[in-house]
Protein backbone atom coordinates (compact mmCIF):
# COMPACT_ATOMS: atom_id res chain seq x y z
CA UNK A 1 0.00 0.00 0.00
CA UNK A 2 0.97 3.81 -0.45
CA UNK A 3 0.46 6.42 2.60
CA UNK A 4 -1.32 9.44 2.29
CA UNK A 5 0.11 11.97 4.49
CA UNK A 6 -1.11 15.13 2.82
CA UNK A 7 -2.85 16.30 0.22
CA UNK A 8 -3.19 20.14 -1.06
CA UNK A 9 -4.51 22.31 -4.05
CA UNK A 10 -4.82 25.24 -5.83
CA UNK A 11 -7.15 27.27 -8.32
CA UNK A 12 -5.93 30.75 -9.81
CA UNK A 13 -8.25 34.01 -8.77
CA UNK A 14 -9.60 34.47 -12.48
CA UNK A 15 -12.63 33.56 -13.38
CA UNK A 16 -14.60 32.42 -16.32
CA UNK A 17 -18.08 32.46 -16.23
CA UNK A 18 -20.75 31.19 -18.45
CA UNK A 19 -22.12 34.92 -18.63
CA UNK A 20 -18.51 35.50 -19.72
CA UNK A 21 -18.11 32.82 -22.72
CA UNK A 22 -21.73 34.11 -23.71
CA UNK A 23 -20.36 37.39 -24.42
CA UNK A 24 -17.42 36.09 -26.62
CA UNK A 25 -20.26 35.73 -28.85
CA UNK A 26 -19.16 32.12 -29.92
CA UNK A 27 -22.72 30.95 -30.18
CA UNK A 28 -22.84 29.46 -26.53
CA UNK A 29 -25.15 30.36 -23.40
CA UNK A 30 -26.33 29.46 -20.08
CA UNK A 31 -28.44 27.14 -20.53
CA UNK A 32 -26.66 25.18 -23.56
CA UNK A 33 -23.52 24.88 -21.32
CA UNK A 34 -25.20 23.66 -18.19
CA UNK A 35 -27.70 21.28 -20.60
CA UNK A 36 -24.19 19.66 -22.35
CA UNK A 37 -21.81 19.78 -19.56
CA UNK A 38 -23.17 21.22 -16.70
CA UNK A 39 -20.33 23.65 -15.51
CA UNK A 40 -21.12 26.92 -13.93
CA UNK A 41 -17.17 28.35 -13.66
CA UNK A 42 -13.63 27.63 -14.50
CA UNK A 43 -10.59 29.38 -13.47
CA UNK A 44 -7.90 30.54 -15.68
CA UNK A 45 -4.29 31.39 -15.25
CA UNK A 46 -4.54 34.05 -18.02
CA UNK A 47 -6.35 37.56 -17.82
CA UNK A 48 -10.02 37.68 -18.64
CA UNK A 49 -9.10 40.61 -21.03
CA UNK A 50 -6.66 39.05 -22.65
CA UNK A 51 -9.43 35.85 -23.66
CA UNK A 52 -11.76 38.34 -24.39
CA UNK A 53 -9.62 40.71 -26.93
CA UNK A 54 -7.55 37.63 -28.50
CA UNK A 55 -9.51 34.47 -27.71
CA UNK A 56 -5.94 32.77 -27.47
CA UNK A 57 -5.60 33.23 -31.43
CA UNK A 58 -1.47 32.41 -30.25
CA UNK A 59 -1.24 29.53 -27.40
CA UNK A 60 2.40 30.41 -27.69
CA UNK A 61 1.64 34.32 -26.31
CA UNK A 62 -0.61 32.86 -23.67
CA UNK A 63 2.44 31.30 -22.04
CA UNK A 64 3.92 35.00 -21.71
CA UNK A 65 0.54 36.59 -20.84
CA UNK A 66 -0.18 34.30 -17.84
CA UNK A 67 1.75 35.68 -14.52
CA UNK A 68 2.38 32.42 -12.92
CA UNK A 69 2.92 28.78 -14.43
CA UNK A 70 2.80 25.42 -13.67
CA UNK A 71 5.72 25.82 -11.58
CA UNK A 72 4.48 28.11 -9.25
CA UNK A 73 0.81 26.65 -9.18
CA UNK A 74 2.79 23.44 -8.29
CA UNK A 75 4.90 24.82 -5.66
CA UNK A 76 1.03 26.25 -4.07
CA UNK A 77 -0.38 23.23 -4.25
CA UNK A 78 2.45 21.51 -2.74
CA UNK A 79 2.59 23.89 0.27
CA UNK A 80 -0.84 22.74 1.67
CA UNK A 81 0.24 19.26 1.11
CA UNK A 82 3.85 19.46 3.05
CA UNK A 83 1.91 21.47 6.14
CA UNK A 84 -1.37 18.87 6.15
CA UNK A 85 1.43 16.45 6.28
CA UNK A 86 3.36 18.09 9.25
CA UNK A 87 6.40 17.92 6.86
CA UNK A 88 9.23 20.35 5.38
CA UNK A 89 10.66 20.77 2.45
CA UNK A 90 13.80 18.96 3.16
CA UNK A 91 11.48 15.48 4.57
CA UNK A 92 10.57 15.14 0.73
CA UNK A 93 13.41 12.00 -0.78
CA UNK A 94 11.63 12.33 -4.12
CA UNK A 95 9.76 14.82 -6.46
CA UNK A 96 7.44 13.13 -9.42
CA UNK A 97 5.35 15.54 -11.49
CA UNK A 98 3.00 14.89 -14.00
CA UNK A 99 1.01 17.65 -16.62
CA UNK A 100 -1.25 17.18 -19.48
CA UNK A 101 0.30 20.44 -20.92
CA UNK A 102 4.22 21.31 -19.31
CA UNK A 103 5.67 24.35 -19.47
CA UNK A 104 8.71 22.86 -20.99
CA UNK A 105 9.82 20.07 -22.39
CA UNK A 106 13.24 20.59 -20.63
CA UNK A 107 13.65 19.90 -17.80
CA UNK A 108 11.17 18.23 -16.20
CA UNK A 109 8.86 19.99 -13.98
CA UNK A 110 8.89 17.97 -10.66
CA UNK A 111 12.40 19.96 -11.00
CA UNK A 112 11.41 23.26 -11.12
CA UNK A 113 8.78 22.80 -8.70
CA UNK A 114 10.86 21.08 -6.52
CA UNK A 115 13.40 24.23 -7.37
CA UNK A 116 10.95 26.63 -5.79
CA UNK A 117 10.21 24.86 -2.72
CA UNK A 118 13.96 24.35 -1.82
CA UNK A 119 14.03 20.67 -1.96
CA UNK A 120 16.99 19.40 -3.31
CA UNK A 121 16.16 15.50 -4.43
CA UNK A 122 15.50 13.37 -7.53
CA UNK A 123 13.36 14.62 -9.51
CA UNK A 124 11.62 13.45 -12.90
CA UNK A 125 8.09 14.14 -14.30
CA UNK A 126 5.23 10.82 -15.10
CA UNK A 127 2.84 11.93 -17.30
CA UNK A 128 -0.03 9.94 -18.98
CA UNK A 129 -2.40 13.17 -19.53
CA UNK A 130 -5.46 12.82 -17.40
CA UNK A 131 -4.43 10.07 -15.21
CA UNK A 132 -0.99 11.08 -14.46
CA UNK A 133 -2.27 11.10 -10.87
CA UNK A 134 -3.49 7.61 -10.42
CA UNK A 135 -0.06 6.76 -13.17
CA UNK A 136 1.67 8.08 -10.21
CA UNK A 137 0.11 6.20 -7.48
CA UNK A 138 0.39 2.44 -9.40
CA UNK A 139 4.43 3.58 -10.16
CA UNK A 140 5.03 3.79 -6.55
CA UNK A 141 2.93 0.70 -5.55
CA UNK A 142 5.06 -1.30 -8.09
CA UNK A 143 8.26 -0.13 -6.31
CA UNK A 144 10.31 -1.94 -3.80
CA UNK A 145 8.84 0.38 -0.67
CA UNK A 146 12.89 -0.26 0.48
CA UNK A 147 13.49 1.68 -2.65
CA UNK A 148 11.78 4.74 -2.09
CA UNK A 149 12.54 7.22 0.29
CA UNK A 150 10.71 7.64 3.55
CA UNK A 151 8.45 10.86 1.56
CA UNK A 152 7.38 11.45 -2.24
CA UNK A 153 5.62 14.54 -3.29
CA UNK A 154 3.52 14.05 -6.09
CA UNK A 155 2.65 17.05 -7.69
CA UNK A 156 0.02 17.43 -10.75
CA UNK A 157 0.08 21.39 -11.90
CA UNK A 158 -2.27 21.75 -14.68
CA UNK A 159 -2.69 25.46 -16.52
CA UNK A 160 -4.82 23.75 -19.40
CA UNK A 161 -6.53 27.61 -20.52
CA UNK A 162 -3.57 28.64 -22.20
CA UNK A 163 -4.20 25.07 -24.87
CA UNK A 164 -7.88 26.32 -25.14
CA UNK A 165 -8.81 27.83 -28.80
CA UNK A 166 -11.66 30.61 -27.54
CA UNK A 167 -13.52 30.94 -31.02
CA UNK A 168 -14.57 27.19 -30.43
CA UNK A 169 -17.28 26.59 -28.17
CA UNK A 170 -17.18 22.88 -27.91
CA UNK A 171 -13.68 23.32 -25.89
CA UNK A 172 -14.18 26.70 -24.56
CA UNK A 173 -16.97 26.00 -21.93
CA UNK A 174 -14.70 22.42 -20.41
CA UNK A 175 -11.72 23.57 -19.10
CA UNK A 176 -10.21 25.43 -15.97
CA UNK A 177 -6.94 25.70 -14.38
CA UNK A 178 -5.92 24.23 -10.69
CA UNK A 179 -3.08 22.25 -9.48
CA UNK A 180 -3.03 19.13 -7.14
CA UNK A 181 -0.14 17.76 -4.91
CA UNK A 182 0.12 14.79 -2.53
CA UNK A 183 2.86 13.72 -0.05
CA UNK A 184 3.11 9.91 -0.35
CA UNK A 185 5.22 6.79 1.95
CA UNK A 186 5.94 3.52 1.06
CA UNK A 187 6.91 2.91 4.69
CA UNK A 188 5.57 5.65 6.88
CA UNK A 189 2.27 4.99 8.16
CA UNK A 190 -0.78 7.69 7.66
CA UNK A 191 -4.30 7.10 8.44
CA UNK A 192 -5.28 7.19 4.66
CA UNK A 193 -3.91 4.40 2.08
CA UNK A 194 -3.71 3.66 -1.28
CA UNK A 195 -4.76 0.27 -0.62
CA UNK A 196 -5.17 -1.41 -4.58
CA UNK A 197 -4.06 0.67 -7.97
CA UNK A 198 -4.62 -0.68 -11.24
CA UNK A 199 -3.97 0.73 -14.50
CA UNK A 200 -4.42 0.43 -18.46
CA UNK A 201 -3.98 1.80 -21.74
CA UNK A 202 -5.39 1.63 -25.64
CA UNK A 203 -2.71 3.25 -27.37
CA UNK A 204 -4.10 2.27 -30.70
CA UNK A 205 -6.73 5.16 -29.82
CA UNK A 206 -3.95 7.69 -28.88
CA UNK A 207 -5.00 10.05 -31.40
CA UNK A 208 -8.81 10.65 -29.59
CA UNK A 209 -7.16 12.91 -27.33
CA UNK A 210 -4.57 15.35 -28.63
CA UNK A 211 -2.81 18.31 -27.44
CA UNK A 212 0.23 19.28 -29.99
CA UNK A 213 3.11 21.06 -29.05
CA UNK A 214 2.00 24.55 -28.52
CA UNK A 215 -1.02 23.94 -30.21
CA UNK A 216 -4.99 23.61 -29.17
CA UNK A 217 -6.44 20.84 -26.98
CA UNK A 218 -8.61 18.46 -29.65
CA UNK A 219 -10.65 15.82 -28.96
CA UNK A 220 -13.15 13.18 -30.87
CA UNK A 221 -15.86 14.39 -28.34
CA UNK A 222 -18.60 11.27 -28.95
CA UNK A 223 -15.64 8.53 -28.88
CA UNK A 224 -14.30 10.12 -25.74
CA UNK A 225 -17.64 10.55 -23.59
CA UNK A 226 -18.20 6.73 -24.66
CA UNK A 227 -15.05 6.17 -23.47
CA UNK A 228 -14.68 7.65 -19.98
CA UNK A 229 -18.20 6.83 -19.04
CA UNK A 230 -17.91 2.89 -19.74
CA UNK A 231 -14.40 2.72 -18.59
CA UNK A 232 -15.38 4.74 -15.27
CA UNK A 233 -18.34 2.32 -14.41
CA UNK A 234 -16.71 -0.52 -14.92
CA UNK A 235 -13.98 0.36 -12.51
CA UNK A 236 -16.19 1.90 -10.40
CA UNK A 237 -18.42 -1.92 -10.36
CA UNK A 238 -14.92 -3.45 -10.19
CA UNK A 239 -13.96 -1.52 -6.90
CA UNK A 240 -17.66 -2.03 -5.81
CA UNK A 241 -17.49 -5.71 -5.96
CA UNK A 242 -13.46 -6.24 -4.01
CA UNK A 243 -14.74 -3.64 -1.62
CA UNK A 244 -17.79 -4.72 -0.34
CA UNK A 245 -18.57 -1.58 2.65
CA UNK A 246 -21.46 -0.15 3.84
CA UNK A 247 -22.82 1.93 1.27
CA UNK A 248 -22.55 5.39 3.31
CA UNK A 249 -18.91 4.61 3.64
CA UNK A 250 -18.41 3.90 -0.30
CA UNK A 251 -17.58 7.38 -2.24
CA UNK A 252 -16.89 8.16 -5.64
CA UNK A 253 -14.28 10.43 -7.19
CA UNK A 254 -14.24 10.52 -10.74
CA UNK A 255 -12.18 12.41 -13.24
CA UNK A 256 -13.88 15.69 -13.19
CA UNK A 257 -14.47 15.72 -17.05
CA UNK A 258 -18.14 17.11 -17.07
CA UNK A 259 -21.03 16.88 -14.77
CA UNK A 260 -23.01 14.95 -16.88
CA UNK A 261 -20.59 11.89 -17.54
CA UNK A 262 -19.92 11.81 -13.98
CA UNK A 263 -23.61 11.83 -12.78
CA UNK A 264 -24.24 8.84 -15.54
CA UNK A 265 -21.65 6.93 -14.11
CA UNK A 266 -23.04 7.67 -10.73
CA UNK A 267 -26.53 6.06 -11.40
CA UNK A 268 -25.47 2.85 -13.49
CA UNK A 269 -23.17 2.26 -10.18
CA UNK A 270 -26.16 3.01 -7.51
CA UNK A 271 -23.84 5.74 -5.89
CA UNK A 272 -26.03 8.03 -3.83
CA UNK A 273 -25.34 11.81 -3.99
CA UNK A 274 -23.82 12.95 -1.32
CA UNK A 275 -21.20 10.32 -1.87
CA UNK A 276 -20.60 11.64 -5.24
CA UNK A 277 -17.53 14.03 -4.16
CA UNK A 278 -16.94 16.32 -7.23
CA UNK A 279 -16.21 20.09 -8.22
CA UNK A 280 -16.29 20.36 -11.90
CA UNK A 281 -19.44 22.07 -12.13
CA UNK A 282 -17.44 24.99 -10.21
CA UNK A 283 -13.58 24.45 -11.50
CA UNK A 284 -14.57 22.56 -14.83
CA UNK A 285 -12.34 20.01 -16.56
CA UNK A 286 -8.87 20.64 -14.56
CA UNK A 287 -6.78 17.69 -16.44
CA UNK A 288 -5.40 15.15 -14.27
CA UNK A 289 -5.23 17.60 -11.56
CA UNK A 290 -8.82 17.28 -11.16
CA UNK A 291 -9.65 14.08 -9.21
CA UNK A 292 -6.90 14.80 -6.21
CA UNK A 293 -7.94 18.64 -5.36
CA UNK A 294 -11.49 16.72 -5.07
CA UNK A 295 -9.84 14.84 -2.68
CA UNK A 296 -8.14 17.52 -1.13
CA UNK A 297 -11.25 19.56 -0.68
CA UNK A 298 -12.44 16.85 1.33
CA UNK A 299 -9.34 16.24 3.08
CA UNK A 300 -11.26 17.15 6.66
CA UNK A 301 -14.36 15.44 5.96
CA UNK A 302 -12.47 11.55 5.16
CA UNK A 303 -13.45 9.63 8.84
CA UNK A 304 -11.98 6.45 9.74
CA UNK A 305 -14.07 3.62 8.16
CA UNK A 306 -14.80 5.57 4.17
CA UNK A 307 -13.48 3.74 1.11
CA UNK A 308 -13.02 6.30 -1.32
CA UNK A 309 -13.12 4.80 -5.41
CA UNK A 310 -10.96 7.36 -7.40
CA UNK A 311 -11.51 6.03 -11.44
CA UNK A 312 -9.73 8.41 -13.74
CA UNK A 313 -9.80 8.24 -17.36
CA UNK A 314 -7.39 10.25 -19.76
CA UNK A 315 -5.66 10.88 -23.58
CA UNK A 316 -4.01 7.63 -24.34
CA UNK A 317 -6.02 6.24 -24.13
CA UNK A 318 -5.89 5.53 -20.41
CA UNK A 319 -7.95 4.73 -17.50
CA UNK A 320 -6.88 3.97 -13.71
CA UNK A 321 -8.79 3.13 -10.57
CA UNK A 322 -7.81 3.04 -7.10
CA UNK A 323 -9.00 2.86 -3.57
CA UNK A 324 -7.93 5.18 -1.16
CA UNK A 325 -9.35 3.64 2.57
CA UNK A 326 -9.23 5.55 5.82
CA UNK A 327 -8.54 4.08 9.42
CA UNK A 328 -8.33 5.26 12.90
CA UNK A 329 -8.71 8.88 11.80
CA UNK A 330 -10.45 10.82 14.97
Amino acid sequence: MIYLHGLGHFYPENVITNRFLEELDIGTSDDWILERVGIRTRRTVLPLEYIRETKNRDPRAALEASPYGNTRSGAVAARMALDRAGLKPEDIGLVISGSSAPDSLTPAEAATVAADLGIDAPCFDLNSACTSFGMQVHFLLKMVPEALPPFVLVVNPENLTRSVDYSNRNTAVLFGDGSSAAVLSATVPAPAAFVACDACSKPSSWDKVVIPRMGYFNQDGNAVQGFAIRKTTESLRLLQSVFQVNSNRFKFVGHQANLGMLETVRDRAGISEENHWHNVEDFGNTGCSGAPAVLSQHWEALKSGDHVAVALVGGGLTWVHMMLVVEDRE
